[in-house]
């Protein structure tokens, strides 16, 4: 049945638009016209309307869920039966349920998850300690409101549920249902952790562990596969967390956290400790590396579950002679990496790497062979023109050094056929000096230097010098100048610059710059009066002299600190100085209205006429505390701890607020003084306004048995500030 908006229920409840719809559920936001708030009405479909177990389970269980009161769990206001129709009253959260948050961020940062994770957990805690078991724990019953604040929902329905058969309705359950529940045996606090477990896995992956086609598929995997690290999927997940998220999946109840309290208490421990391995009592599961992901098809890699790991190892096994084109993760507890067959595209790689190393080593020794034989060609032609010429010697032809005339009657040396003169080539430009040296059968090798007496490209020095006998086609050294490596600061004309702009052309150069101020009659305030050295390279240090403008008499500044202002004020008149920038600072040492410091002149001097600023305090700092104020209105019924013997009985009781001091010692504040009370009379538990005793908005309220000590009921509180 559909209810449209404007229907009335119990002539209290408008229904306004329907806000979503479930496998067993539709709910709708209305609005109670008595208490004048919106709720949230979720009404039971007319297939589990007609169940008469499954409504008196569902009634049982909600009635139930109406007694918790936690942050982190959604209200239950209300159960009511209506003719045909049942349905739940409870809180109405502006939000999106944890499933879809997940789906539009594709999985959650990590801290983000932890944030999350205690919260849900907090919840949990808080039923398990009603003894109320969720049994439908996952995403889908989990709301994230505006704020940020995480609920669990559908405690009512939970147990209902859990009693009846699986089937497509309930296969967004059946992926965090805990082993024992798919077994159909029975389930505790330990089931929740376990759904809980499944859930952060599904949060910081952004998939769930087990997948199949059916709901009996998924439930095998539960009871059979192993579950695949988290990290496998985000390697950015820490140890310490991955390690909770498999502890809380253990397959046996036993291996996994007792409550959960201790899940929020290692969760709580990430935040500061997120690389340590402190947890303890689980498998010893190795974090899992995953293999790089080999192509299936052009580009494609295929993300692998626990499942399909198996059966790709057990194809592997059946088909050795196939291969395998599928990466392998191994997720047993070693460490060790994983394997795969090479491919085909693989083996052809390899083989033409090395057809290409043998290419490579028969071109290597073709190139050595050459080089030899060039080798061989040349030594030949040294001996060959040796003996030649000493052949030429014997026979009397030539003289090798033989002393002959010359045309103007000088003896000079005769050269054989193989040498020549070094001619000069300094002071020649670098074309001219090779030309000349190619004239003479000779060969130029270059190097260059700074000179700063020679012009850029010019030939600053040879060897061997010339006029030497050297041998024809030899090598000649030739210096090229490349001029000066000195800055000409005439050049860059910082003679006529402001002293800023000159550094930074010269700081660009790669120049150190120092500043030297004078006084000058003929140059302004700020401007290069001159500068040194003239000629300055890389590295060094140029002086600019800046000048300060005209000489100025300066006056002193009067010490105005432990002045009242007023006395500073004149003080600075009768200096022919004005006040600067003022300002006010709380002090425990200062009096009010009097000078604390100032900033103003140098060494203590001032030109006529300069400011001078100072600080005044304000006297000592004041201190406001921040109030915190928290409400309740209850009633506790002794009637529920003795049943039917409650005239007969009595107790002894105080009330009283609870809270933690700073150094984490626990505070109490008296809010009822003892009281003996007859156990079938309500005691009010309503304060209008508790006080924080430690300026923080968290607290509760005891009802404490006097004679025992023991707590019978708490009462958790929120403070609010108060202006």
């Amino acid at each position: 049945m559909t209810l449209r908006p404007g229907v009335y229920l119990q002539d209290r409840y408008e229904i306004i638009d329907q806000i979503g719809s479930g496998g067993m559920s539709t709910v709708y936001k209305a609005k109670c016209h008595k208490l004048n708030r919106l709720v949230a009405i979720k009404v039971l479909k007319e297939e589990f309307s007609s169940d008469s177990n499954f409504v008196s389970k569902f009634k049982m269980e909600a009635q139930a869920a109406a007694g918790l009161a936690h942050p982190n769990i959604v209200s239950v206001y209300d159960v009511v039966d209506e003719g045909s129709l049942h349905y739940i009253v409870m809180e109405l959260i502006e939000g999106i349920t944890l499933k879809t948050y997940i789906a539009s961020k594709g999985y959650l940062e990590i801290k983000e998850s932890i944030g999350i994770a205690i919260q849900v957990a907090q919840g949990i805690a808080a039923a398990h300690e009603q003894h109320i078991i969720h049994r439908d724990i996952k995403p889908q019953n989990m709301i994230i409101s505006k704020d940020g604040k995480v609920k669990v929902a559908d405690f009512g329905i939970a147990r209902a549920v859990s009693a009846q058969t699986m089937s497509s309705a309930a296969m967004g359950s059946v992926h965090y249902i805990s082993p024992e529940q798919a077994r159909g045996g029975f389930s505790d606090e330990r089931s929740d952790i376990y759904s809980l477990g499944i859930t952060m896995y599904e949060m910081v992956t952004g998939r769930v562990p087990f997948q199949g086609e059916t709901t009996v598929a998924i439930a095998l995997a539960h009871l059979e596969d192993a579950i695949v690290p988290p990290s496998v999927y985000n390697p950015e997940i820490p140890i310490s967390l991955e390690r909770i998220i498999l502890k809380c999946t253990e397959k046996k109840p036993d291996r996994r956290y007792a409550s959960a309290m201790e899940v929020i208490a290692d969760l709580r421990r990430i935040l500061a400790e997120p690389e340590e391995e402190y947890v303890r009592g689980m498998a010893d599961y190795a974090r899992t590396v995953p293999a790089v992901p080999v192509d299936i098809t052009e580009g494609a890699t295929v993300p692998l579950s626990g499942r399909e790991l198996a059966q790709i190892k057990e194809a592997t096994r059946d088909e050795e002679h196939a291969g395998s084109q599928e990466p392998v993760v191994d997720v047993m507890p070693a460490r060790r990496p994983a394997r795969r067959r090479m491919t085909e595209a693989e083996r052809r790689f390899h083989r033409e790497e090395d057809d290409g190393a043998n290419v490579q080593l028969e071109r290597l020794l073709a190139v050595v062979g050459i080089v030899a034989a060039v080798i061989i060609v040349i030594v030949l032609f040294v001996v060959v023109s040796h003996l030649s010429g000493l052949f030429q010697s014997s026979s009397g032809l030539f003289g090798s050094h033989a002393s002959q005339e010359t045309e103007n009657g000088v003896d000079t040396e005769t050269l054989a056929d193989t040498e020549v003169y070094m001619p000069d080539v300094v002071d020649l430009s670098e074309d001219l000096a090779e030309a000349k040296l190619k004239e003479s059968n000779l060969n130029m090798k270059r190097s260059y230097a700074f000179y700063d007496d020679i012009e850029k490209g010019m030939v600053a020095e040879q060897d061997p010098e010339a006029g030497e006998i050297v041998s024809r086609w030899s090598s000649v050294n030739v210096v090229i100048s490349n001029g000066t490596d000195k800055i000409d600061l005439s050049a860059l004309g910082i003679g006529e610059m402001e002293a800023t702009d000159a550094q930074l052309l010269l700081e660009n150069k790669q120049l150190t710059v120092a500043i030297v101020e004078e006084e000058s009659d003929t140059v302004a305030s700020g401007q290069v009066i001159r500068y040194e050295p003239e000629l300055a390279v890389e590295g060094d240090t140029v002086t600019l002299y800046v000048s300060t403008g005209p000489h100025v008499d300066l006056v002193a500044v009067p010490v105005i600190v432990g002045q009242t202002e007023e006395e500073a004020i004149a003080m600075l008149a009768e200096a022919g100085l004005t006040p600067g920038d003022t300002a006010t600072e709380a002090s425990d040492t200062v009096e009010v209205g009097v000078i604390i410091s100032q900033s103003g002149g140098e060494n203590g001097m001032i030109e006529p006429g300069g400011q001078v600023s100072y600080v005044v305090s304000s006297g000592p700092a004041t201190t406001t505390t921040q109030r915190y104020v928290a409400s309740i209105n209850d009633v506790y019924d002794f009637s529920n701890l003795i049943g039917p013997g409650a005239k007969s009985s009595t107790f002894t009781v105080m009330v009283r607020l609870h809270q933690k001091d700073s150094d984490g010692s626990d505070i109490y504040k008296e809010l009822m003084s003892t009281r003996t009370i007859v156990g079938d009379v309500l005691l009010p538990i309503s304060y209008t306004s508790i006080e924080s005793m430690n300026g923080t908005d968290e607290g509760e309220v005891e009802v404490v048995d006097v004679k025992s000590g023991a707590v019978l009921k708490t009462y958790q509180l929120t403070f609010f500030a108060m202006d």
